[in-house]
């Protein structure tokens, strides 16, 4: 079984629910309920990340591991390398970052993700992707898509609809699978080592355009592999609905 911990970032800040991380879903924080995805996919460790003292505190007497960061960080990446250094994990640990808003994650999703990178040699990162159902997903600026190349391997991730298919969009979808648009998951796995690295790199032209920090690692000319899983996961949690419909679904399995 790969060996690997995660790390949760967890900020009071948000526009639309101030405090999301300590907000009640079925009983429990939150923060708790995405620690309880990561514990059931094995993680050998599970460590909330905050810059709140609120966070800390609630975290803290849950019992769940927990870390102060700097509230400067520009990215949860630079937030993750700063855990891993206050940790003291080698470099070649395997470190998954979920989101904090992300309650209803499968465990298996983080585990597999974990599972990708360890298993493979020519990335320092990997992340997830899955098919695209509808035309008004492959034409939605926040739905981010990627496309890989034959090894697996992203070649590109953008808001635009890629690839396009010349003369058929928008009737039909590529019929051939291995190009057919994929939506990225942004979930992503690290190798210690390289979360120290990309922190060292400026900014790229790309990931200002596109606004998707993930092009730095391409710019750079590194490699960041890809799993494709069935299907996209449930989405977190950004607004009031989005808390009620997660509090339905969590009320209704227990």
């Amino acid at each position: 079984m790969t060996a690997f911990k995660v790390v949760i970032p967890a900020r009071f800040a948000s526009t639309r629910l101030p405090g999301k991380p300590l907000l009640d879903i079925a009983g429990q924080p939150m923060i708790a309920r995405v620690c309880e995805r990561a514990l059931q996919a094995h993680a050998e460790e599970v460590v909330v990340a905050t810059d709140d003292q609120r966070i800390f505190d609630v975290v803290a007497a849950l019992g769940i591991d927990v870390v102060m960061t700097d509230p400067d960080h520009q990215s949860g990446t630079e937030r993750l390398a700063e855990v891993a250094r206050i940790k003291q994990w080698s470099d070649d640990t395997v470190v998954v970052n979920v989101q904090g808003d992300e309650p209803l994650i499968p465990p298996d999703y983080i585990r597999d993700l974990a599972h990708t990178l360890a298993n493979q040699q020519q990335a320092g990162i990997a992340t997830l992707a899955a098919a695209i159902e509808t035309l008004d997903e492959v034409l939605n600026p926040n739905a981010v898509k990627v496309v890989l190349d034959q090894a697996g391997y992203a070649l590109y991730f953008s808001r635009a609809p890629i690839p396009w298919q010349r003369g058929s969009y928008p009737q039909s979808f590529p019929e051939d699978s291995r190009v057919a648009p994929l939506r990225h998951i942004g979930m992503y796995a690290y190798r210690v080592a390289f979360l120290h690295q990309y922190c060292e790199w400026p900014a790229s032209g790309l990931e200002q355009v596109e606004s998707l920090e993930q092009l730095r690692i391409l710019w750079q000319g590194e490699k960041i592999a890809v799993k494709v899983v069935a299907s996209a996961p449930e989405a977190g949690v950004d607004t009031p609905e989005d808390l009620q419909r997660v509090i339905n679904r969590l009320s209704a399995q227990a």
